[in-house]
């Protein structure tokens, strides 16, 4: 008889809104939930598959949370799997490691929480007669410079063994160094298979044994963006793995350019967001779609597209309501006017101007001094909890800055063509 198993990590169970787009209060409430949600369908997917064990490699939750309600709600489906005979495998990523949650909870017998230090649980053999063993180690404390697989204890002869370990692996651009080790590393260790977690894209390697990175199961912002999963692994009776990805998010982030380039007429510009929405809605296999949009394009229209942005998004709002279990996230405009104006004289003063604001301005050490003080300040007045929206280092908030810039040197140059007359 096989043995299966659900493998999962990164679930940040209701972590906090990382966005500061969010003013829609349903659009807030669905992502503020849609981690619980995903969770819940984690469950359900282990139930229905009458699995034998979900594995949960690591950030379980996010950070030195204190409510327990998100305790009570994980005792609640934790024990519906112990009622179903489902064992449940943790361990502490660096997340978790802060939180006062991890370590005062009880949960089922049935439930297995890696410590500090290796330890090993055997579930008694199955059908093939072939004992299933599984390795873990918690983070201890939320940073983990070093390699932790010479701490795992040996695989057991003759069993198949599987590994939870939560690791940034080779590294991940996006991701600071957690634990750092060698794919190759991992396929030498004697282990039919690695769970992994950490790095929020999902990624599957090795050949000797499955080393299987399977994402976070519910996106929280565009930077988390399209479809996420689980993996469902079935151990046959000659020792062979078979993985199936299975979805899990209920919002899915997506951005969804929208090509205005020509756009002449304002009804031209709706129906072209309206058709790249829908299409993008029939897309979507998650049940919501959040889109962030981005306007873009050589458009006669730029200047009103800037000055009149709250329409445009109401616009884009009433669409996304239309196709229904749409939301919008945002709306970028990158529209530029075509290289030549009806109105020669104002064309060429904005156009010196925006050179005279992007170049000179933008570049001098004054500015971007007063700049940065500004947007520090700005940042330091946040909660902490949204304080990543501009940046986890200087070259990030820089990053920002220009980004900032460059809108609002467009915003500028519109309410000016409007006063000029360049458009109605």
């Amino acid at each position: 008889m096989a043995f299966r198993f659900v493998h999962a990590a990164d679930i940040h169970l209701d972590s906090p809104l990382k966005s500061l787009a969010f003013r829609n209060p349903e659009v807030a409430e669905l992502v503020g939930n849609a981690t619980r949600r995903a969770f819940s369908s984690i469950a359900d997917l282990c139930l229905e598959e009458r699995v034998d064990a979900l594995v949960l490699s690591g950030d379980l939750y996010d950070g030195d949370q204190t409510s327990m309600k998100t305790a009570r709600f994980l005792a609640t489906e934790v024990g519906r799997l112990h009622e179903a005979g489902i064992r449940v495998f943790i361990i502490r990523g660096n997340h978790d490691a802060l939180s006062r949650i991890t370590k005062e909870m009880v949960l089922p017998d049935t439930t297995k929480i890696f410590g500090g230090r290796a330890d090993a649980v055997t579930v008694p053999a199955n059908g093939n007669g072939r004992e299933v063993v599984f390795h873990g180690i918690s983070f201890a404390q939320p940073h983990a410079p070093e390699s932790l697989l010479p701490k795992y204890r040996p695989p057991v002869e003759g069993a198949i063994n599987i590994g939870l370990m939560h690791t940034s692996l080779d590294g991940s651009a996006s991701h600071d160094p957690y634990a750092p080790c060698k794919a190759t590393d991992l396929e030498a260790s004697g282990f039919r298979y690695w769970a992994l977690g950490h790095v929020h894209g999902r990624s599957v390697a090795g050949t000797r044994c499955s080393i299987v990175m399977p994402g976070m199961p519910q996106g929280r912002d565009v930077g988390e963006s399209g479809p996420k999963t689980v993996t469902l692994a079935t151990i046959a009776d000659n020792g062979s793995i078979g993985l199936e990805e299975r979805l899990t998010s209920v919002a899915q982030f997506e951005r969804v350019a929208v090509d205005l380039g020509g756009a002449t007429e304002w009804r031209e510009i709706v129906g072209r967001v309206a058709s790249r929405l829908g299409a993008k809605r029939d897309a979507v296999a998650s049940e919501h779609l959040v889109a962030r949009l981005t306007l873009a394009g050589a458009t006669p229209l730029a200047w009103r597209i800037r000055r009149d942005a709250d329409l445009l998004r109401a616009e884009a709002e009433q669409i996304a309501s239309s196709l229904g279990r749409t939301w919008i996230d945002k709306v970028e405009i990158a529209v530029s006017a075509p290289s030549t104006s009806a109105d020669e004289a104002t064309g060429a003063a904005l156009i010196d101007l925006r050179r005279l604001m992007s170049g000179e301005v933008q570049a001098s050490s004054a500015y971007v001094l007063a700049a940065t003080t500004a947007l520090e300040q700005m940042r330091d007045a946040l909660p902490q909890e949204c304080r990543r929206v501009l940046g986890d280092n200087e070259a990030a908030l820089r990053s920002v800055l220009d980004i900032l810039a460059k809108d609002g040197a467009e915003d500028v140059l519109a309410r000016l063509a409007r006063a000029g007359g360049e458009e109605t």
